[in-house]
């Protein structure tokens, strides 16, 4: 038998929101629901029915796919990904209800009973050097947070007092609720899922369990740490309430621009200018490298412009493991842009001596153009 059409199925069209599709869904659910319609094996493939259209219809991905290819988005693989050949209806139920219902129905939600009350995580931008990205650094970092309170240990209860069982949920942390012939379980709001209530407060925290504070903290820097790295400092974030457990502190490292060196992952990278003379005939040199210290590169003779020597471990440590990257010096000759008298005078000379083994990609280039022209 043919499947029937999907908007035909819920009632409505292609133009419909998707709120519109959530709401036509829903009235569907709640008529044809095997609950109420025991036995009922229309009903039961009604509701089927309707759950297999509303979840292609509600993903935009999929909704695209089928207003292309109908069903035949979802069947033997064509023209989408997997089929709803065998559409599993129980695996999508769950999913598709706690949107409309919250974190459980019936007899019980899949997820487990939770906590509202871990504390906040916190972020802290730190501006280091590439010269202390390259050592690694201890620093010290100030900023605002909350922490246990002292007088109640973080319990929120004034001291010589246990909390109570909460009134609203009987301390189960959750709550169930009915909704026509659905059972509805949410996290019970009186006590955000905990299960106790505070009956008589610590007069410090009024109940909570902390209190806000300045705290400094040495954080240590590794050695390697790139532009956008971010180090976690477990339990270092706000205190929890009434005991619940810490947040994390997260440290986003920026590093400088370095006026000589550019980097690379563990790669350093920097051009080093020339003169025309020292091209041609070549020459020795010193170069800074980034721990601060110099080292000598040889500049062979007929060294062109953009040429790159490598200096093998001289670049960033690796953050993880030993070794280095390397450093990579890129020769720029720079042409003079004042001569005087002699000068010119011996750079006239050398144009007339000159010849074509001197300068063998000239003497190419004018042999393509040559060819260009007679074409």
């Amino acid at each position: 038998m043919a499947k029937r059409d999907y908007y035909e199925v819920l009632g409505i069209n292609k133009s419909s929101s998707a709120d519109q599709i959530k709401s036509a869904y829903r009235k569907l659910a709640v008529k044809f629901h095997p609950d109420k319609n025991e036995g009922d094996k229309g009903a039961e493939e009604k509701f089927k029915e309707a759950s297999e259209a509303y979840h292609v219809l509600s993903n935009p991905e999929r909704k695209q796919n089928y207003d292309n290819f109908g069903h035949a988005a979802f069947e033997n693989g064509g023209g989408g990904r997997g089929g709803f050949g065998n559409f599993d209806f129980s695996s999508h139920f769950s999913d598709i209800f706690e949107d409309f219902f919250g974190e459980g129905f019936g007899g019980g939600g899949r997820r487990s009973r939770r906590s509202n009350n871990r504390g906040s995580d916190l972020r802290y931008d730190l501006s280091i050097t590439l010269e202390e990205a390259y050592t690694g650094k201890k620093q010290d970092i100030k900023f605002s947070t909350s922490e246990k309170c002292d007088t109640c240990s973080g319990s929120g209860s004034k001291p010589g007092h246990d909390a109570g069982s909460c009134s609203m949920c009987g301390g189960h942390g959750q709550v169930r609720s009915s909704q026509g012939f659905f059972t509805v379980q949410q996290t019970c709001p009186q006590c955000s899922g905990s299960g106790e209530m505070i009956t008589n407060p610590c007069g410090s925290c009024s109940g909570q369990g902390k209190k806000q504070a300045s705290k400094r903290l040495s954080v240590t820097i590794p050695k390697g740490v790139d532009d956008g790295t971010r180090i976690r400092l477990a339990g270092k974030g706000e205190a929890g309430s009434r005991g619940a457990s810490n947040g994390d502190l997260y440290i986003f490292i920026n590093v400088y621009s370095h006026e000589l060196f550019k980097r690379s992952d563990e790669n350093l990278f920097f051009e080093c200018p020339i003169s025309i003379a020292d091209a041609a005939l070549g020459t020795s040199m010193e170069i800074p490298t980034i721990d601060g210290g110099r080292a000598k590169i040889k500049i062979p003779s007929g060294t062109q412009s953009g040429k790159q020597f490598r200096l093998k471990g001289k670049g960033m440590p690796y953050m993880r493991g030993s070794g280095s990257g390397d450093l990579y010096v890129q020769i720029t000759t720079e042409v003079p842009i004042s001569l005087n008298k002699e000068q010119k005078e011996l750079l006239e000379k050398f144009r007339e001596i000159e010849n074509e083994k001197s300068n063998p990609s000239i003497k190419k280039f004018f042999q393509k153009a040559k060819s260009f022209w007679k074409n």
